[in-house]
């Protein structure tokens, strides 16, 4: 049984006594583990400024509860009910980045996604035969079709709204210069970004030596080396464990990008990015960075997907031949963009009108752009 503390924040019972700002439209984030907080916080990030809306955040309880989902919502500073309080309330806008649990919370509903098949139970979109999200934010047509296939009944809620986070990205571009100057990259380096997601076939589970290689490898005047790991790996293990199986690699000059912010600016960085088929990597190919798989296990890629795509087309590393030349060979791989998003440059503006049309509310003046990311910091 939950036992948590009622948190006597901005909505409940006697909110009105106790609030400053009154008459907004309250939105609850669902952070159901880390990487769906960072997804969220980027929709969350277009109601900045707003002083009609309050936004506070809950993590599911499920009976598989990802950890690391409140300990993101707190380095956020957001305000965090317990998934309790969070179920009686009825809130004016929930959003939610899967589909775990929504039949438990109460409000109109965007489900924001990176590909319809996030989504494949069509059950989990329904209850008692009526859809339940009021919009699914879909980043490309094709996953219109996948939709089609698995819970008809839900495309008449659906968008086709891009990819905030590659806008984001894309937009971030021109400050380059200042995301290497926070790393401590110098102008004659070059920049070389280990990318892993997590699971044993991942680059982290299949080579944990690579780090050590690479800083042994790569002449230290001339290279950087940085490592980016999934939040689940960080949830799943555990900061201290993480950061104590490369302490030795660090100490020689790694830089650890921590789980909470700082991937997508290490991206943005690098001049080349050794990965997997975890989103990171496809996220840096659609940059345009040469990208050279660590790892690619093929058994478990699907067919059709981008991680098949980057697969087929970018180099793979011989684990037995030197680094350094394998790295100056490696080309950019074409056509990641297309295949991530079929709405280049619009997400800011398209979710923002979505999220509003369902608060029914008026959109600020101020015409809605992809911000920028911030500058990354390695772990000491």
């Amino acid at each position: 049984m939950d036992t948590a503390t009622w948190v006597l924040g901005p909505v409940g019972i006697s909110a009105a006594d106790r609030v400053t700002r009154v008459g907004c439209r309250t939105v609850l984030v669902m952070v159901s583990s880390v990487a769906a907080g960072h997804r969220l916080l980027d929709l969350i990030g277009l109601f900045e400024g707003d002083h009609r809306v309050q936004v506070v955040c809950t993590v599911p309880a499920t009976t598989e509860r990802r950890p690391g989902a409140e300990e993101f919502v707190h380095a956020h500073h957001g305000m965090l009910l317990p998934w309790s309080q969070a179920t009686q309330h009825t809130f004016d806008l929930v959003l939610s980045a899967d589909d775990r649990e929504i039949d438990r919370v109460h409000g109109k509903l965007l489900l924001v996604s990176d590909g319809a098949r996030r989504y494949g139970h069509g059950a989990l979109l329904t209850d008692g035969g009526q859809v339940i999200p009021r919009m699914i934010a879909l980043p490309h047509e094709s996953a219109l079709a996948v939709l089609r296939r698995r819970c008809p009944a839900a495309l008449p809620v659906a968008t086709v709204t891009g990819d905030l986070r590659l806008d984001r990205l894309m937009a971030s571009v021109p400050y380059r210069q200042r995301y290497r100057q926070a790393l401590g990259v110098a102008d004659d380096q070059t920049l070389v970004t280990i990318s892993s997601t997590w699971s044993p076939d991942s680059t982290f589970g299949r080579h944990p030596g690579l780090y050590r290689r690479l800083l042994t490898e790569l002449p230290p005047h001339r290279y950087r080396v940085a490592a980016v790991l999934h939040p689940a790996i960080w949830a799943v293990h555990g900061r201290w464990q993480v950061r104590a199986w490369l302490a030795d690699c660090i100490r020689s000059g790694l830089l650890l990008i921590p789980p909470d912010d700082g991937w997508q600016a290490t991206t943005i960085a690098a001049d080349h990015v050794l990965g997997d088929r975890g989103s990171a990597t496809s996220y840096a190919a659609a940059l345009g960075r040469p990208i050279t798989l660590a790892t690619s296990p093929d058994r478990t890629i699907r067919p059709g997907s981008l991680a098949h795509h980057i697969a087929r087309t970018a180099t793979r590393l011989d684990h037995t031949r030197p680094t350094e030349p394998q790295l100056a060979a490696a080309r950019p791989t074409a056509g990641v963009t297309d295949l991530l998003t079929s709405r280049r440059g619009v997400a800011a503006g398209l979710l923002r009108a979505g999220m509003y049309r369902l608060l029914t509310l008026s959109e600020p003046p101020e015409r809605p752009v992809a911000r920028p990311v911030p500058a990354a910091h390695a772990i000491g």
